[in-house]
């Protein structure tokens, strides 16, 4: 790439970071967050590590965290904050970014720059890029796999082979979902070839060589391989292969709708595209649908094209509509499951930027579509930093989703308080009564304490000197009076805590933090 290439995705890259790595910590953690955090640190502190075929994704996640945090100086690949593993998961955003130059051979220069413009500023990727979860390391993983399989069928260069069989083996690492992938890959190429044969014949693409069924046998391999390495736990659990096979019979009744996340086939369009909750903002990157609509019915036409590969184009277009149909057909639906086929839209949306930019015959027109694209990258750039500041944890935000309250940390912030005051200190006994489980993240924000015990119901036997328990249980335990209830905090929408201290030990929180004086 040229000089001013490089610098261009350097700035990018800088713009990328300044929207993903501030204030990592500044949002309380999910559920499935707090759940990713306790099987890293027991992969981190122990060593063990062992695929669940029922519940949690892949391994890829905590062993990428595990490479990374050992680079920290002084964690040892420790769970010591949010900070630590949810920059695991914005190194993989800011790599998104630059794997949309794998695709520079095909859709062309000004294409990659403005695609990987959008990705640096898509809201719902810079917000998941700061969430602690397998989406973006998925989503980047298929972007090598795609690309790296592009490169291949024009080249039949056995390292892009390789390539892409990696990318491959990481995607099926990381979410059982990469069978979707692979279908609407599948189905996308067939579709493509169907149109370039029968309907787009009158400009028949250039031929590339014949397959070579020795570099595809390669490439299943290191699939393969890839995914034997990362579910067997390095060859230190051998039921993980099998386990990894296994995991399509409950996966697959959750996507039936066995499962509390059902939502209307809209689910995904409305996140993206028209959303507002309350007095909130509105929330688009229908910008982004917009531009990739263009950028498809380019690939079809032929028209406006430039340095793009409309066989590419089309692939990405079949691509990204079945994807997208495979999404919103399916029941369950998580919103960051939409990064899958939204990054498909997004690479369309740069060609389509760079196809209106082509067929503008005057500056005057080539200005003012350069400054809607800048206009619309700076209005996602400004949405994206209210995502992940005023709106972190509130579910004023399309991407907050049954998400942890703000108030549980003070929740946290509390008990913390009380073992300074209790003899025991962080050996105090605390136990949690969630109603039918429902009591993450504080498995994580309580994993300093030694002796904390977690109910599906109400503990009555022997009360602990701190007590959380779900207000639907309505325990009165102060009516015993052996305790007495200091506080009523938010864990979600909708689901409360009750906070029960011990009468001695609430005293001797007295005694360190006496009662401020009515002003008179």
């Amino acid at each position: 790439m040229s000089r001013w290439l490089w610098l261009w995705l350097l700035l990018v890259l800088g713009l990328g970071y300044g929207l993903r790595w501030p204030d990592l910590a500044r949002r309380p953690m999910h559920n499935d967050e707090a759940v990713n955090a306790i099987k890293f640190a027991a992969l981190a502190q122990r060593g063990e590590y062992k695929y669940d075929p029922h519940e949690y994704h892949g391994p890829t996640l905590h062993y990428f965290t595990l490479a990374w945090t050992r680079l920290i100086p002084g964690s040892g690949g420790s769970v010591s904050s949010e900070t630590a593993l949810r920059s695991t998961t914005a190194i993989f955003g800011l790599a998104l970014i630059a794997s949309t130059f794998l695709f520079l051979r095909g859709l062309g220069i000004s294409a990659c720059l403005w695609s990987a413009l959008f990705l640096a500023t898509s809201t719902s990727f810079v917000f998941y890029s700061r969430y602690y979860i397998h989406e973006i390391l998925f989503v980047f993983f298929t972007a090598i796999a795609i690309g790296a399989g592009w490169r291949y069928w024009q080249t039949r260069s056995l390292g892009w082979a390789i390539l892409c069989g990696t990318g491959i083996g990481l995607m099926h690492a990381s979410k059982e979902t990469f069978v979707f992938c692979l279908v609407a890959a599948a189905g996308a190429l067939v579709a493509n070839m169907a149109w370039g044969r029968w309907i787009d014949a009158s400009s028949p693409p250039t031929r590339p060589p014949r397959l070579n069924w020795t570099h595809i046998a390669l490439a299943l391999l290191v699939w393969l391989g890839v995914a034997l390495l990362f579910f067997s736990s390095f060859f230190t659990n051998a039921q993980g292969p099998m386990d990894s096979i296994r995991t399509y019979l409950p996966w697959l009744n959750r996507a039936g709708g066995a499962s509390p996340h059902i939502q209307p086939w809209y689910f995904y369009f409305q996140r993206l595209l028209f959303f507002k909750a309350g007095n909130g903002p509105w929330w688009t990157e229908g910008g982004i649908a917009l531009l990739a609509l263009v950028g498809m019915a380019a690939g079809f036409i032929r028209r406006g094209l430039s340095e793009a590969s409309a066989s590419l184009v089309r692939f990405l277009a079949f691509y990204t509509v079945a994807l997208t149909a495979a999404y919103v057909l399916i029941p369950y639906k998580t919103p960051w499951c939409l990064l899958g086929f939204w990054h498909g839209a997004i690479l369309l949306a740069g060609v389509g930027m760079a196809v209106l930019l082509e067929l503008a015959r005057t500056r005057l027109a080539k200005g003012a579509i350069l400054g809607i694209g800048v206009i619309l990258a700076g209005h996602l750039t400004w949405q994206s930093y209210r995502a992940n500041n005023e709106f972190a944890a509130d579910r004023r935000n399309p991407h907050v989703y049954a998400h942890t309250a703000a108030d549980l940390l003070r929740l946290v912030a509390q008990v913390q308080s009380l073992s300074v005051a209790s003899p025991d200190g962080d050996k105090t006994t605390i136990k949690v009564a969630g109603w039918e489980g429902d009591y993450w993240p504080l498995p994580y924000y309580l994993r300093t304490f030694s002796r904390v015990g977690y109910w599906d119901a109400l503990p009555l036997d022997s009360p602990a000197p701190i007590m959380i328990v779900a207000a639907r249980y309505e325990a009165h335990l102060d009516e015993k009076k052996t305790h007495l209830m200091t506080g009523f905090y938010e864990l979600r929408p909708g689901v409360f805590l009750e906070l029960y201290v011990e009468l001695e030990l609430w005293k001797k929180w007295l005694t360190l933090h006496p009662p401020k004086p009515d002003p008179e």
